[in-house]
């Protein structure tokens, strides 16, 4: 982060893109008809785009009612804090050139359950915040709206 007095700085599309290839946990965001959902997976960063592993199930099925999904990686220390948030569509990986390609990335289950199915999320937007953490102003005094 700079070193300015600013505690919010927008991140730029590929600083966003480096914090996510620093990081192996994100929270992919699926939404069908009324219900929207959260998923913790691990991911590896692959050409611009994000690619994670499941099998069979309600992560899998709402992909494939509703490809639109939001996808969030954050991370912190004691100083500095970062988010990035991908906005894209996530399709299940089935041509063979695809898996390959796809298990060639090192991407590997963190629990040892069977994840057959490569999902690709290829993004539309990129958008990456960083905070500088410190104490909270003063409360005090008048207070500027």
């Amino acid at each position: 982060m700079s070193a300015h007095t600013d505690p919010i700085e927008t991140l730029t599309s590929d600083r966003s893109w480096e914090l996510l290839g620093t990081q192996e946990l994100g929270r992919l965001v699926t939404h069908v008809g009324d219900t929207i959902d959260i998923f913790p997976v691990n991911y590896v960063v692959d050409a611009e785009g994000i690619l994670f592993r499941t099998a069979p199930g309600s992560k899998l099925f709402e992909l494939t009612v509703n490809t639109d999904v939001l996808f969030e990686v954050d991370d912190h220390t004691d100083t500095d804090a970062w988010s990035v948030i991908i906005r894209g569509y996530a399709t299940a990986l089935e041509s063979d050139a695809d898996v390959q390609r796809a298990e060639a990335a090192g991407l590997r289950p963190w629990i040892p359950t069977l994840k057959r199915v490569f999902v690709r999320i290829a993004p539309t937007s990129v958008s990456g915040r960083a905070f500088h953490r410190s104490a909270e102003p003063e409360r005090d005094g008048p207070q500027e709206y």
